[in-house]
């Protein structure tokens, strides 16, 4: 399976106003920039919103203060809210996704199975309200590229009716299906 990169499609544009969302810290770091006048330091804050009914968002910010830093990434992650096809408590289709060195592979799992993943990818599915999930990080373990590579991974689900009509090539080599190509062109 191939590793999904970027989102594919649009995505519509959702009101946080309209939902009732829950905030979630992830980490809180210390960062410095070195200037001509010593060390400049500030706060970074990850923060995930979700509302448990499939719209979650992450976002990340800096600031000179923590109380400051944490509503700021609070803000952002909630104009980056996005919709996860959610069917009968999980994801609808097994998922792998990358973002810098990360990389994330979720697969719908059995009622009451419970999500079993690492627990930054775990913390944005409980808020985006995934049940049961499997999963695994693989590559790098920063948390902002896992949260990354995890709402990406979310953002390219295809619902039940889309995933039936793009169906995988079944039974079929590499080289059966390209001459299957050609025989349809001609």
């Amino acid at each position: 399976m191939k590793a999904v990169t970027k989102i594919r499609g649009k995505r519509a544009k959702i009101d946080a106003s309209e939902l009732s969302l829950e905030e979630k810290l992830l980490g809180i770091d210390r960062v410095t920039k070195v200037v001509k006048g010593g060390r400049h330091l500030r706060f970074r804050a990850l923060v995930v919103v979700g509302d448990g009914q499939g719209h979650v968002g992450f976002g990340l910010a800096k600031a000179a203060a923590v109380p400051e830093a944490v509503r700021k990434a609070g803000t952002v992650a909630k104009k980056r809210l996005i919709e996860v096809p959610i069917k009968d408590g999980t994801i609808p289709h097994e998922i792998l996704a990358k973002f810098g060195a990360s990389r994330i592979l979720l697969k719908p799992a059995a009622p009451g199975t419970g999500l079993i993943v690492g627990s930054t990818a775990r913390a944005v599915l409980e808020l985006a309200g995934v049940k049961d999930v499997i999963g695994k990080s693989l590559g790098g373990r920063s948390k902002i590229n896992v949260a990354k590579a995890t709402m990406l991974a979310l953002s390219n689900l295809r619902k039940g009716e889309e995933a039936a009509n793009q169906a995988p090539l079944t039974d079929m080599t590499a080289g059966e299906a390209q001459k299957e190509k050609v025989d349809e062109t001609e």
